[in-house]
């Protein structure tokens, strides 16, 4: 069955060459140029994954992200024309799982959406494999990955694909240390994901927050600088 895109961009031109690499690879593409009509669909439409600008003169990406997020966990990728450390932090915090900087390479948003609907369905959807725990667990930390369910302390926890992802990486290598460039493999398998500069500590951040998991004495993620990230047994 087809993956249905989202795609969200003011500039025609942009929003048009998206579309057509995206249908040569058979998906099927929502696509509009304001985010009034975008945010209608996202009601109304089962949608795999949104690829967002975040300029916009009625309502900017930051805004359609937020609001996915209220609702729905499926992968987000932000276009940004600002090649800034801020713009990008900013989409990530607010559950964005990845960005791309305008100018582009069309088949880069192509390898990129593959890469996050491939992951999402690796580390999101019920495994088929029988040794998969279906529960990870963690000093009050607990993790259902059938049902995508995470709860600290018996609260529920909201996460993005991403960080869902990251918690579950973590919590199957429990007492060992992973590095940002093995979490990008196990999750993207994608060799350009491991010349990324900050996005995990990004996304580690901000699961801590999520968490109360102090940076400074952390009880779950700990950093072990120079090497990677770690959650001991």
């Amino acid at each position: 069955m087809s993956n249905h895109i989202l795609v969200v961009d003011d500039e025609k031109e942009i929003a048009d060459l998206i579309e057509v690499y995206l249908r040569n690879e058979n998906y099927t593409i929502h696509k509009f140029y304001s985010a009034e009509d975008a945010l209608a669909c996202i009601e109304n439409t089962e949608i795999d994954l949104a690829i967002l600008d975040i300029m916009m003169p009625d309502t900017d990406g930051y805004t359609i992200c937020k609001r996915i997020r209220e609702k729905y966990n499926y992968p987000v990728i932000m276009l940004t024309a600002k090649d800034k450390e801020s713009d990008k932090i900013t989409g990530l915090t607010l559950g964005a799982d990845d960005y791309i900087t305008k100018p582009f390479r069309p088949l880069e948003v192509v390898a990129r959406v593959k890469a996050q609907l491939r992951r999402y369905k690796k580390y999101n959807i019920p495994q088929s494999d029988a040794a998969a725990e279906a529960v990870l667990t963690n000093s009050g930390l607990s993790m259902n990955i059938q049902t995508h369910e995470c709860f600290l302390n018996d609260a529920p926890l909201t996460l993005t694909p991403t960080e869902f992802s990251i918690l579950r990486i973590l919590l199957e290598q429990q007492g060992s240390v992973v590095s940002a460039e093995e979490m990008f493999h196990k999750m993207w398998e994608d060799e350009y994901y491991c010349k990324s500069n900050n996005t995990i500590t990004v996304h580690i951040r901000h699961l801590r927050e999520k968490m109360n998991d102090l940076a400074e004495n952390p009880k779950y993620i700990k950093t072990v600088w120079g090497v990677g990230y770690k959650i001991e047994k």
